[in-house]
């Protein structure tokens, strides 16, 4: 384990450790969450899921940030997509479960709101069918293509105020990757059961346990590169 591995480990137990320690806090964080959904979702995603492109980083290059990387655009970046994430979230949350209502499932709707149940899991399981062939094709791709124009442009904050060249950028897509792995595995395989176990969470954590979802991202997208080369 490197000196930078325990850095980065220092810095998680420091970031969460605190919440768990100390009740006032946790409850601060609640309050805060309540009252700015929206604010605090940037942050989460800002944080963590840039966590998960550094540590993807270093499973693919050897360390957790490089020249040309861009950490600030990335969290910047970040931040925004959780912006988008948080509100899809809320709109398939409330979608999804009136659907299975019209197919005359009834209760469903009521059920998410309720404690563990057969009609529960079914909600949260069609949620994330939904969520995950719809929505996250279309995210992964807008991810994709954000993630290509901060490189483009050496990493540096210009980024976040430089047109970006959306032909160009599709078109350098590696779409036997981008569908091969990105969308026909981790779909399926990982992210609609992970967000079915999102969607059965307390709405308060639903956010920050989809935020800590990037981390998972951050691996996968470096597994699937190491997958390429090989």
């Amino acid at each position: 384990m490197k000196k930078d591995d325990l850095f980065f480990l220092a810095g998680a137990v420091a970031l969460f450790a605190p919440f768990f320690l100390f009740p006032e806090l946790y409850r601060c964080y609640e309050e805060a969450n309540r009252a700015h959904p929206y604010i605090l979702a940037f942050c989460k995603f800002a944080v963590l899921a840039t966590a998960g492109e550094s540590l993807g980083l270093r499973l693919q290059k050897g360390s957790y940030n490089q020249s040309g990387f861009g950490l600030f655009p990335r969290a910047v970046v970040w931040g925004i997509l959780g912006l988008w994430i948080a509100g899809a979230m809320k709109l398939y949350a409330v979608g999804a479960p009136m659907f299975m209502e019209s197919l005359g499932i009834s209760g469903v709707a009521a059920a998410m709101s309720g404690g563990f149940s057969g009609l529960k899991l079914l909600g949260a399981f069609s949620i994330s069918v939904w969520m995950n062939a719809t929505f996250a094709p279309v995210f992964m791709t807008c991810h994709k293509i954000t993630d290509a124009h901060i490189l483009q442009n050496g990493g540096s904050a210009k980024a976040l105020i430089s047109p970006l060249c959306f032909g160009a950028l599709l078109g350098g897509i590696n779409w036997k990757k981008q569908w091969g792995f990105v969308f026909k595995k981790t779909i399926p395989l990982f992210w609609i059961p992970a967000h079915t176990l999102t969607f059965l969470l307390p709405p308060q954590w639903q956010v920050l346990f989809a935020a800590f979802l990037g981390v998972v991202l951050g691996v996968l997208l470096s597994v699937a590169a190491v997958g390429q080369r090989t």
